[in-house]
């Protein structure tokens, strides 16, 4: 007989899951591979605006904690996001996301990721049909959804040769710096950076292309990096550009805006009261560690633009690669980004709530509606 007790800890999962307002998830899918050694999250929060989207990160989590539950309680956490931030993008697609957990270093490098475990992984998306479109995210590449295609045709994120749009960074960092501009133009009066002091944790994927923007813009960039090559790539490119050891340096180095570019958890009840910045705009998902940090923020005159508006550049691109990618096109809706922004804090300063708040009302409003209108497309 199977035992079917639960801690505490599987009650807490299973509360997020069902009853908590951080829950309301359609679908969730537990996906094991022996073989390849794959184990996996995929959540599907909403299809009520139609089929949900969202990458798969690949994270080695803990082993302190319970790595399995961390990484239920992070697709359910990421697939709500996604659902908010597809809203507000003005895309038709629900929200997901998917979790492999493991390290995810090739294995001739003592990893876990292989074309076998990408495979048998494919195969548990495709077993979805088109309920939930996956791409890349944290740990997984162009390269790693170019494989997974090979066994799901709803994948997005793959290579030009593979039949899609390549690396959805690039539209990513545009985003944010367009979320940036926004917030500059809230607070200071002019859509410009010019001139004002930007640290950027993270100079990964996205990061390094968010600096590009800063650089062109005349703003002086500050940025620090777990990894030395990540940050000798973005001195090699901008020798003006100045480094600091860790995020506790960067979050005290005198910044008008601070970009959290990622994992998540960035605004903290330890790195909250630390800031000095006024704005914190970036690209990393969950940048607020837990409810309540959006107040502390805004009681501290602290401008938050809500991190799911501003990094939404690239699932608008991976939503174009599905009705056959055209880059321009893209851009002009990832450019909207500025004007949702501004939206998003008039309505902020309306309601007399913080900016994380306007957005999830907003993004509420328009699910709702999807929900009684019935427009769904998505496969049932």
């Amino acid at each position: 007989m199977t035992d079917v007790s639960h801690t505490a800890d599987d009650l807490g999962v299973l509360s997020t899951l069902f009853r908590s307002e951080q829950g309301g998830h359609e679908q969730v899918v537990l996906c094991q591979d022996r073989e390849s050694g794959l184990k996996a999250v995929i959540a599907i929060h909403s299809t009520a605006l139609g089929p949900a989207l969202g990458g798969t990160r690949f994270h080695a989590y803990a082993s302190e904690d319970n790595p399995e539950e961390a990484a239920v309680r992070d697709a359910l956490n990421l697939a709500r996001g996604m659902s908010y931030k597809n809203a507000l993008a003005g895309l038709d697609h629900g929200g997901g996301k998917a979790v492999i957990i493991g390290d995810p270093a090739a294995v001739a490098d003592g990893g876990l990721k292989s074309e076998q475990l990408l495979l048998a992984y494919g195969r548990f998306v495709a077993s979805l049909g088109g309920r939930y479109v996956t791409a890349c995210d944290v740990g997984t590449y162009v390269a790693d959804m170019d494989v997974v295609a090979r066994e799901n045709p709803w994948t997005t994120g793959r290579s030009p040769e593979g039949g899609g749009a390549g690396d959805s960074s690039v539209l990513t960092a545009f985003g944010v710096f367009q979320g940036m501009r926004a917030s500059a133009a809230h607070l200071w009066g002019g859509p410009t950076l010019k001139g004002r002091t930007v640290g950027v944790a993270g100079v990964g994927k996205v990061g390094h292309h968010l600096v590009d923007h800063l650089a062109e813009d005349g703003a002086h960039v500050v940025i620090t990096d777990v990894r030395p090559e990540g940050v000798d790539r973005v001195l090699a490119r901008h020798p003006q550009v100045k480094a600091v050891v860790d995020v506790e340096e960067l979050i005290r180095a005198g910044l008008d805006v601070y970009a959290p570019c990622a994992l998540g958890g960035a605004l903290n009840d330890d790195t909250v009261p630390a800031l000095t910045a006024k704005v914190v705009c970036g690209a990393a998902n969950n940048q607020l560690a837990h409810p309540g940090v959006e107040k502390d923020l805004a009681d501290r005159g602290v401008l938050y633009a809500p991190d799911y508006v501003v990094n939404a550049g690239g699932v608008i691109q991976v939503a174009d690669e599905l009705h056959g990618f055209d880059f321009d096109r893209a851009k002009a809706k990832a450019a909207k980004i500025y004007d949702t922004t501004l939206a998003i804090f008039e309505r902020a300063q309306a309601d007399g709530v913080p900016p994380a708040v306007a957005a999830d009302r907003l993004a509420e409003q328009r699910i709702a509606r999807a929900r009684t209108a019935g427009t769904s497309d998505a496969p049932r």
